[in-house]
C-alpha cells in the first residue's frame, strides 16, 4: 500500500477507535467474558499499526496511544451514561498499542529486506 493509503486507513481506524470508546451505552453480546479487551486491544492495535504503517514515529504514537488510554477511562467514567472506567480497559489499550507498534516493525523490517535484498544471497 502507499503512505497515501496508509494514511486513509489510519484515518479509518481512528474514527472506529472514536466509536468504540465514546458511545454512551456500547451494548453488545452478553455471556461473552472480557470481549470488552479483545476490543479495546483490537482497537488501540490497529491504530498503532496503521499509524506506524502511515509513517508517524513509534515513540510518538505510544505516547499518544497511552495517553488516550488513560483519558478515554475517564472520560466514560465521567460523562458516559452507561459506562464506566475501568483500569483492565487501559491494560487492554496498552498491550494493543504494544501488538500493533510490534506488528508494524516487523513488517517495514521486512519491507526494507525486501527492497534492499537482504538476506539474498543468490544462488551460485
Amino acid at each position: 500500500m502507499t503512505a497515501a493509503a496508509w494514511r486513509v486507513a489510519l484515518a479509518v481506524t481512528v474514527v472506529v477507535q472514536l466509536l468504540v470508546l465514546y458511545w454512551p451505552d456500547p451494548g453488545g453480546p452478553e455471556g461473552v467474558p472480557h470481549l470488552d479487551k479483545v476490543v479495546h486491544l483490537l482497537v488501540f492495535g490497529a491504530v498503532a499499526l496503521t499509524g506506524r504503517l502511515a509513517g508517524l514515529p513509534a515513540r510518538l504514537l505510544a505516547v499518544l496511544l497511552a495517553a488516550h488510554a488513560m483519558v478515554s477511562e475517564l472520560v466514560q467514567h465521567a460523562f458516559l451514561p452507561g459506562r464506566s472506567g475501568d483500569l483492565l480497559d487501559v491494560a487492554a489499550d496498552l498491550a494493543g498499542t504494544a501488538v500493533g507498534l510490534l506488528l508494524a516493525g516487523a513488517l517495514l523490517r521486512a519491507r526494507v529486506a525486501r527492497l534492499t535484498g537482504a538476506g539474498d544471497h543468490g544462488s551460485p
